[in-house]
């Protein structure tokens, strides 16, 4: 409960409650009438100063000299005038609150509107929408300036349900697994021995990889990846990664291979490079089968600089081509887990190929036929510094 208000000798001061500005509306109708009751004002001071003085150039010009007549004249005028005067001044009072009424409630309808909508978009309504105004191309440009706000909301809401729906799934299997082990563990069932151990790293490294490139994704979609960008050989990325990448293809007996004969010059984060191929060159790794092979070659092109990483793989389906890119897409869920894949090496990939103004994408003829992923980087005068 709050404490009453006191003042500096610790009496109590009454409460005071918060004043109630006037709406809208009523600001509108007061500007209006304002606007007309000064209109009226000047016309009634301009037409007394001056009508006087015309009237008797008037009588001067007619060659009235009686004293008498004009006197009689002049307060005749000046009665006509004034009841002339307050007559327009009411009757343009009664015709601007008519109109003022109108045009505000014309005004204020709309913004009413766009207040509930902002409600309820605030509360979660992301159907809402403002309906057509027809209050000129400002009041248009912010409908859809709302319009678009609201679908991208929508859109935000969709990809966070399916992020939160996705990720307690990928979270599920690792974390059940380690469970299963702990409880074994202490009831004696399972040995504490080195392949249990194995198993226990492998799972918290893949929650922690996961958690990483979970990091990288929302980095990436907040346009927040940190390149330092710089002159850099695309061909000796490619034959670093591929010799870095060389044992694990050895050990599944993929043969790797890379075409990076000369110079590719281009304007990039050679770290962060290195990364996008080492996602593709683990992602070509885990659709290929032992006895296949992957290629990587590097190439000049008059638009700037390719990568192309070609393997002899799963394939993709054509409709698969490009949600490949997708958060946690899998084409074959089931083996893909198994290998521990966090399903981001491909967004994550695509993200720091974009953040270069460059763009990834697949190609397949279909499943069995293997696949090639292109990376294609701006000119190096033309590259993206951040």
């Amino acid at each position: 409960m709050t404490p009453p208000a006191t003042d500096s000798g610790g009496g109590r001061r009454p409460r005071t409650r918060p004043r109630t500005r006037p709406g809208l509306a009523a600001r509108l109708f007061a500007a209006q009438l304002f606007v007309v009751l000064a209109g009226a004002l000047t016309l009634a001071v301009v037409a007394v100063s001056v009508a006087p003085g015309i009237f008797a150039g008037h009588m001067d010009r007619a060659g009235e000299t009686d004293p008498m007549v004009r006197s009689h004249a002049e307060q005749a005028f000046d009665a006509a005038l004034g009841i002339a005067l307050g007559v327009a001044v009411l009757v343009a009072i009664a015709t601007a609150a008519a109109v003022a009424a109108f045009v505000v409630r014309r005004l204020v309808t709309p913004v009413t509107q766009l207040a509930r909508a902002a409600d309820a978009l605030a509360a979660g309504d992301y159907t809402t929408r403002i309906p057509e105004a027809r209050l000129g191309p400002e009041f248009d440009r912010l409908t859809a300036a709302f319009t678009r706000m609201a679908d991208r909301l929508a859109r935000t809401e969709t990809v966070r349900r399916r992020l939160m729906s996705d990720l307690a799934h990928e979270m599920r299997t690792p974390l059940t697994t380690v469970q299963a082990h702990v409880d074994g563990l202490e009831d004696g069932v399972v040995a504490p021995d080195a392949a249990t151990w194995q198993v226990l790293r492998d799972q918290v490294d893949r929650l922690q990889r996961l958690a990483s490139d979970l990091a990288e994704v929302s980095a990436a979609e907040e346009h927040a990846l940190s390149l330092r960008t710089e002159p850099a050989d695309l061909a000796r990325i490619a034959s670093a990664a591929v010799e870095a990448a060389a044992p694990g293809f050895a050990a599944k007996h993929v043969t790797l291979t890379v075409d990076a004969a000369g110079p590719v010059p281009v304007q990039a984060d050679e770290v962060r490079l290195q990364q996008v191929l080492a996602n593709l060159l683990d992602n070509a790794l885990r659709h290929t089968p032992p006895g296949g092979s992957v290629r990587v070659r590097a190439r000049r092109h008059d638009s700037g600089a390719v990568l192309d990483v070609s393997d002899t793989g799963d394939g993709i389906a054509a409709e698969e081509l490009d949600a490949v890119f997708h958060r946690f897409h899998r084409v074959d869920s089931a083996r893909t887990r198994t290998n521990g894949g966090s399903g981001l090496g491909l967004t994550i990939a695509r993200a720091i190929v974009t953040a270069h103004g460059g763009t990834v994408t697949a190609a397949s003829d279909g499943p069995g036929t293997g696949a090639t992923f292109t990376v294609r980087l701006p000119d190096e005068r033309a590259a993206v510094h951040t």
